[in-house]
């Protein structure tokens, strides 16, 4: 395989990052539970962290090389990565000529959302570097045009679409979640979402759903593969990473995002995303500097 993404099939791709930084990071505009970046990279990436969030992408040149659930891997050009939410994993060019690739990032309730039964669980896709042209056509088809937002309509096919080849692709499926529990986690969930920018205590889930707080981790982590503490921590990063694209000061967004101070707020950024959020705004406003 070629070390670049070339041919009809991918024609209208676009090329963001041509004249910019030899590092960047494009976001596209939002889609509910759903976000599409396209990066450019030399060199190491991103350090170890994970997400409450599927990664779902294509390596358009290079070598995309990480290590992810303790092995190593590497895709390229045309090739497909899914990674688990909640899995530990890192980043970067596996060769000197960098890397380009587009992700999306897909939350968990929009999978679960999707599927046949509502006792299901998440599907778990083994291989993290998959070859499957329709499956690539697939990805290709929301991840082509990032200079746009995407039609409620076209998102909700794509999904179910994308569902189709992440079934084909996982492994045995895990035991499924009880109807109770998976209302439970739904509750819990939906509270937190209204609730994300102040400190929400245990006992407050359990009166919404009605369960011991230790029971609605378990069954928590079961529907969503984090925990409640981690999916608050993670809708307020998320916050805070649209506020660094809009070029607000980072010591306003760690405080307009629920963090104590800026010290807080710095390590748990780099914890989730791999990078600090200096480093972030560098990468998505084009500047070269690798910002502390």
């Amino acid at each position: 395989m070629s070390n670049s993404l070339d041919g009809e099939a991918f024609q209208g791709l676009g090329r963001l990052c041509v004249d910019a930084a030899e590092n960047c990071v494009i976001s596209a505009p939002d889609s509910a539970g759903m976000e599409r970046i396209e990066a450019r990279f030399h060199g190491s990436a991103f350090d170890l962290h994970r997400h409450d969030t599927y990664a779902i992408g294509v390596t358009l040149h290079g070598v995309q090389s990480f290590r992810y659930r303790g092995a190593s891997h590497h895709s390229l050009p045309g090739q497909i990565i899914v990674l688990h939410p909640d899995g530990l994993h890192d980043g970067g060019a596996g060769t000197e000529e960098g890397l380009r690739y587009r992700m999306l990032y897909l939350e968990p309730s929009v999978v679960l959302d999707c599927l046949d039964t509502i006792d299901a669980s998440l599907p778990f896709v083994r291989d993290a570097v998959v070859t499957d042209p329709v499956f690539r056509t697939r990805l290709l088809s929301a991840l082509g045009p990032l200079d746009q937002k995407l039609d409620d309509l076209f998102v909700a096919d794509f999904i179910a679409q994308l569902m189709r080849s992440l079934a084909r692709h996982a492994g045995l499926p895990a035991k499924p979640i009880p109807r109770t529990a998976w209302r439970a986690a739904s509750l819990a969930r939906d509270y937190l979402e209204e609730n994300v920018f102040r400190i929400v205590r245990s006992d407050e889930l359990e009166a919404i759903t009605g369960l011991d707080r230790y029971a609605l981790s378990r069954h928590f982590r079961a529907a969503f593969s984090t925990s409640p503490h981690r999916f608050l921590l993670m809708r307020r990063l998320q916050r805070a990473r649209r506020m660094i694209e809009a070029s607000e000061p980072l010591a306003q967004i760690a405080i307009a995002a629920g963090f104590s101070d800026q010290s807080h707020f710095n390590r748990h950024f780099k914890k989730a995303f791999g990078v600090t959020p200096g480093r972030w705004s560098a990468l998505v406003h084009g500047s070269s500097a690798a910002a502390a």
